[in-house]
């Protein structure tokens, strides 16, 4: 038989088991120190890909990459225009972020097993989902990816490009020749200039590529198989998990402000809305930002100056006659959803 003893301990263990435990301070990060020392966030982009990532002609960076990055600066520094960008070729940009030279590396980089346990990385989210495509010239009369037989094809080494290319031709037993070019420029070049039969990367590159960098767009054809999964996503060292903590939050704000209905034009009309999911998200409840060791202000302060997912994606990627499709929001067919920020 129990004694009142054993009932009132049990009950003591039992109450304290179901009560949360209060925020802990957050940890330290190098890397946020460093970037707060500095006065900018430094990230490691494409420099190449319209839509994704590139300078205009004035200089300015945009694309849905870039938005990653200004994002993080509107979190940390409440201003978003305290980035600054460098270009990283495909084989350069692993070294880049492994090696301190950038804070962030969000370069339409596919997210797989091996890059996120064998190179010291730690992958965020996806801020796109992809997958790998071929195009060719329309002159050429090719309708299929396996009428490429004996063909040449364009593509740029140290990518999970490159990889899938060899596995989808050796799986269908149809013959090929690489023509493997670092640069995307020159992969570009050498394509237009008939040293491939076809340029294979991820669709949304081709579709960037078709857009801008051809002569006439309507001379080139983007075939319909899709050889691979690639989900697409920013990238920060492994080991500094606080300011992995900054960088996958940031990503997932922009996400969770178009799903409950905040973007850049009417984040300041919701500053006093009843909602606890808004309250929350503008830093009037919650302490959210605090807990990162930065503004509570800090999703606001992200789609204020940066815009929501949808925002980006429509401002960015649109333009190139991209679809949502699969980067929609999950309440709309798609399969982008984040966690709650809350």
């Amino acid at each position: 038989m129990k004694t009142m003893a054993t009932v009132l301990a049990t009950a003591v263990v039992a109450f304290a088991a179901a009560v949360p435990a209060q925020a802990q301070a957050p940890a330290s990060s190098p890397t946020l120190d460093a970037v707060k020392a500095r006065g900018f966030v430094q990230c490691g982009a494409n420099g190449s890909v319209a839509g994704f990532g590139m300078p205009n002609a004035q200089g300015v960076w945009t694309g849905l990459d870039v938005d990653s990055c200004r994002a993080v600066a509107a979190a940390v520094f409440g201003d978003a225009t305290k980035v600054r960008y460098t270009a990283l070729t495909a084989q350069q940009r692993f070294t880049a972020i492994q090696s301190g030279e950038v804070d962030i590396l969000a370069r339409n980089t596919t997210w797989t097993l091996s890059r996120d346990t064998s190179l010291g990385l730690d992958f965020v989210g996806v801020n796109f989902y992809d997958g790998q495509g071929f195009m060719v010239k329309k002159s050429a009369n090719i309708k299929s990816a396996k009428e490429l037989n004996g063909a040449t094809i364009c593509v740029q080494p140290g990518t999970t490009t490159e990889l899938n290319l060899a596995d989808y031709f050796r799986a269908n037993r149809i013959r090929f020749t690489p023509v493997v070019i670092e640069r995307l420029e020159e992969n570009i070049a050498a394509y237009l200039a008939g040293r491939c039969d076809a340029f294979t990367t991820d669709v949304s590159g081709l579709a960037s590529v078709r857009a801008s960098n051809t002569p006439v767009p309507a001379d080139h054809v983007i075939l319909p198989e899709v050889i691979s999964k690639e989900p697409l996503g920013p990238s920060v060292r492994h080991g500094d998990q606080r300011w992995a903590d900054i960088v996958r939050w940031s990503l997932a704000a922009m996400v969770e402000a178009e799903e409950i209905g905040l973007s850049s034009t009417n984040i300041d009309s919701q500053l006093n809305s009843t909602n606890p999911a808004i309250q929350r998200f503008v830093g009037a409840t919650g302490g959210l930002g605090a807990m990162m060791g930065i503004d509570n202000k800090w999703a606001y302060n992200i789609v204020k100056q940066v815009g929501n997912y949808g925002e980006s994606f429509t401002r960015n990627v649109t333009p190139l006659g991209i679809e949502r499709g699969v980067n929609n929001l999950w309440t709309n067919g798609g399969i982008m959803y984040v966690p709650p920020v809350r």
